[in-house]
């Protein structure tokens, strides 16, 4: 997918580039700086490294990646956080820009950032993170690059935590784990009712609020209900019934364009369930249209699976964020949507 934030070892990231959050005399440091150096062969490194230096806060510039996976190293000066008030965020967002600018220079097809100026230069992690995905997603808007934002630990994460506890209600409310709570069979009528009576949430029955009543319709009653009409086909139909463009939607719902092209072909492909909800997203549909998408590719959603719940949350909401709902998704240890 791509932009996808990974908890990983950014010097064994098998991507055409990675980024060094550098000092300004791009000398060998600590933290990921020093790991970087030592993966790649210090010594090495840093005489490239000299030949470069010194760069202004913001500026990048691009070494070879010697003993790493990674073809190149593109060394950065992130702000040292001084309260917010100098200039520190123009500054961060330079960092992302002038990287991502070298890479397309050196014709890469993948990057990986680390989390810039978020260690001992003291920048807010979650403040970091949202400047990283809004530069990301900017560029992602023009050019087409695999981006991934590493990160060590959850203190990274962005949603802001009322967003983290009202989906937190909401999946001890509806999510359903089978082992503890159904039996592998049919239950029987009155087992059903008395769950009914008791308002249990079934993960195979939608809640009353899936129903989503006061949602618009968008003229697309008459897409539900063929069911004998391959996935494909009906996306085409929900994106010319929405007055979108295949770019728009593919960029969305955080899927490649090499992706996107094989599923709008069709001739028998069928793409996985995360990307199908991906393109649910994209598409603002409702839950009653996100369902009926699905079932075209075989799939629905289900209250017995975490990420289910979440997204059907996110649906409920009408919050159609995918970066969103893939942070909430990161934070509960599930697969992102995207592909």
């Amino acid at each position: 997918m791509p932009l996808s934030i990974v908890r990983h070892d950014i010097t064994t990231m098998k991507v055409n580039a990675i980024v060094n959050a550098a000092n300004t005399r791009l000398q060998m440091g600590g933290g990921v700086c020093g790991a970087i150096f030592k993966a790649a062969g210090a010594d090495k490194l840093q005489a490239a490294c000299d030949k470069l230096s010194p760069i202004k806060t913001g500026d990048a510039v691009v070494t070879p990646g010697f003993r790493l996976p990674a073809r190149f190293i593109i060394h950065t000066a992130g702000p040292v956080y001084q309260g917010g008030q100098s200039g520190e965020e123009e500054l961060l967002r330079a960092c992302y820009r002038n990287s991502l600018r070298l890479a397309l220079i050196n014709n890469c097809k993948s990057i990986a950032f680390p989390l810039i100026s978020s260690g001992i230069y003291g920048y807010p992690k979650s403040e970091a993170l949202g400047v990283a995905t809004a530069e990301i997603l900017a560029f992602l808007n023009k050019h087409d690059m695999e981006i991934y934002q590493v990160v060590f630990d959850k203190e990274a994460f962005a949603a802001s935590q009322k967003l983290l506890s009202d989906v937190k209600s909401y999946v001890d409310a509806h999510y359903v784990d089978l082992q503890l709570h159904f039996p592998r069979r049919q239950l029987l009528e009155v087992e059903a009712q008395a769950l009914e009576e008791a308002d249990f949430p079934r993960h195979y029955a939608p809640a009353a609020k899936a129903r989503d009543e006061a949602a618009p319709s968008y003229g697309l009653e008459d897409l539900v209900g063929r069911l004998d009409e391959p996935f494909s086909q009906t996306l085409l139909r929900l994106i010319d019934a929405k007055g979108m463009d295949d770019v728009s939607v593919y960029k969305r719902a955080n899927l490649s364009r090499k992706l996107f092209s094989k599923i709008r072909i069709g001739k028998g492909y069928t793409p996985s369930k995360r990307t199908a909800i991906a393109l649910a997203i994209a598409l603002e549909l409702t839950l009653d249209e996100t369902q009926d998408l699905l079932q075209r590719a075989g799939y629905a959603l289900s209250r017995s699976q975490k990420l289910d719940v979440i997204v059907e949350y996110f649906i409920l909401e009408r919050d159609y964020n995918i970066f969103r709902i893939n942070e909430v998704l990161f934070e509960y240890d599930q697969p992102l949507l995207g592909g």
